[in-house]
């Protein structure tokens, strides 16, 4: 498989949330690179079209967007 991404990703397994408006939704960061992330949710609908990534544990905060998903999987780009 011909890798496409800017930035190389690591596998990482980090408790994060995706935050925006007042609210949030609990994910589970599997990869992680200085473009972007993958993420595991309980459900994409309902995620507006930017929020931003924390990871409480790294003191890490990121705006994104999303780019794909598929079913509990979401795919994002840092701006």
């Amino acid at each position: 498989m011909i890798e496409k991404r800017a930035a190389p990703r690591h596998r990482v397994l980090k408790r994060g949330t995706l935050a925006f408006g007042g609210g949030g939704i609990d994910c589970t960061v599997r990869n992680l690179s200085a473009s972007g992330a993958r993420v595991d949710i309980a459900s994409p609908l309902g995620l507006p079209s930017n929020f931003m990534l924390v990871i409480e544990a790294d003191q890490f905060i990121r705006r994104c967007r999303p780019v794909w998903n598929n079913d509990r999987q979401l795919g994002v780009a840092f701006e």
